[in-house]
């Protein structure tokens, strides 16, 4: 098959790298791609948000099956855009990406549907959002969301009213995330570790494809502000066989159900953001794609071909077997420019990824890279996603960092705990 992915992140390149090993891929192409990518796959640069441009080159380039990578061309109707054109795309329609691109909409749904969840508030309002938090109507902390996508930042915990108010403020006065926070969703903080869900969907039945845990705030210890990710394990040692059989019970098959019942199967990747609390799992939010850096460590774990799985997602032809993942365990470890996640240094020369990948059980995947003259350089807040492969966490870190070690570039910040909640999990 002749296979067009659309993005060009750290994810995109984790999806390349996992098909590129499938033996029925053809020729792999990628929209705009990277660097990394560039290595594995024909990159050709036309813009995602234009859906002509995307399906002329579908038609030109003779293309069986596109995989769209991030949220932003989903919520914006590509898959519709397909099917009209009835052209075979793996991801989800815009109403059923909603469940990303509107927190109201996904907190709605799930209070129809039972999905266990955080009690929340829908805000229309600024006056509104401020005597929810003012009223301390969730107690503290407090968790203030923008409704629309705000590419990882849009949320806030909230430790006294003051830092509520203004998240508020900055929401839906300021416009920190644009259009994203003409609605805000205010909701009860949870207790409990997070864990990440993920799944392959054909509109009527849903099949794990492995679990992960990722590191958010920018600095060791979970110090500093939320970033899009600094760093992610897998699989999670806090999910089981039995935790997993609930999840699927409780949130994933009433998930799956509702949107076929409200008209919006859902097809695609789901990832499910969770909290585990004392009463059991809670979703903390939705993802409709893989997330990043999630996927870095996430894709490894699938034991079989991916192409398969994402064709059947994508006709509706999941059948009930399980798909198989391996044993070994992952860590990834995200580089990040000076001063991200508030701002970024870009054009700086980055040395040493081949020695990193030299290295026996270590990845590196691109994400804010470009070419400048020939020589690599950095081109965004985070730039590679360094990954260990181990039979156990604490090789798999060992093996991430000492590639972490090899590279370089002005500025390059990175945490140096990342895995360490995982080894404390399996003391």
């Amino acid at each position: 098959m002749r296979v067009l992915v659309i993005g060009g992140g750290g994810r995109e390149h984790a999806l390349v790298a996992r098909l590129d090993a499938d033996r029925d891929v053809g020729e792999l192409l990628v929209v705009p791609g990277n660097p990394g990518i560039a290595r594995l796959a024909r990159t050709v640069s036309v813009d995602t948000g234009d859906l002509d441009g995307v399906l002329a080159l579908t038609d030109r380039e003779q293309i069986d099956l596109t995989v769209v990578g991030p949220e932003l061309p989903l919520s914006r109707g590509i898959a519709d855009r397909f099917a009209s054109e009835g052209r075979l795309l793996f991801g989800p329609t815009a109403a059923a990406a909603r469940l990303e691109s509107s927190k109201t909409f996904a907190k709605a749904f799930m209070a129809r549907h039972g999905v266990p969840t955080a009690r929340f508030r829908a805000c229309d309002s600024i006056d509104e959002a401020f005597a929810s938090v003012r009223t301390d109507e969730f107690g503290l902390p407090v968790v203030v969301k923008a409704d629309g996508l705000a590419a990882g930042k849009g949320v806030v915990i909230a430790e006294d009213r003051a830092a509520a108010e203004r998240a508020v403020a900055d929401a839906m006065r300021e416009r920190k995330f644009g259009a994203a926070g003409d609605r805000i969703v205010i909701e009860e903080c949870l207790r409990g570790p997070e864990v990440s869900f993920f799944l392959v969907c054909d509109g009527a039945r849903a099949v794990p494809i492995g679990t992960a845990q990722d590191h958010k705030r920018v600095f060791d210890e979970d110090r500093g502000p939320n970033t899009g990710g600094m760093g992610a394990f897998a699989p999670s040692p806090l999910v089981d066989a039995a935790l997993e059989a609930r999840i699927m019970r409780e949130i994933v098959e009433p998930v799956i159900a509702g949107m076929a019942a409200e008209g919006h199967p859902f097809r695609g990747f789901l990832y499910a953001g969770l909290m585990l609390t004392a009463s059991g799992p809670k979703v903390i939010e939705f993802n409709v794609r893989l997330g990043d850096p999630e996927a870095q460590v996430v894709l490894p774990l699938i034991d079989e071909p991916l192409l398969p799985l994402l064709v059947a997602g994508a006709t509706g032809a999941l059948g009930d077997t399980p798909v198989r993942l391996g044993s070994e365990c992952f860590t990834g470890v995200v580089l990040a420019s000076r001063g991200y996640p508030e701002s970024s240094e870009s054009n700086q020369p980055i040395t040493g990824i081949d020695r990193a990948e030299a290295i026996p059980g270590v990845a590196v995947y691109h994400a804010g890279t470009s070419r400048r003259g020939g020589q690599l350089v950095t081109a965004g807040g985070r730039v590679l996603t360094v990954v260990g492969r181990g039979g156990d966490f604490a090789e798999a870190i060992a093996r991430a960092y000492a590639g972490v070690f090899q590279i370089s570039f002005k500025g390059m910040h990175y945490r140096h705990d990342i895995g360490r909640r995982a080894l404390e999990s399996e003391v």
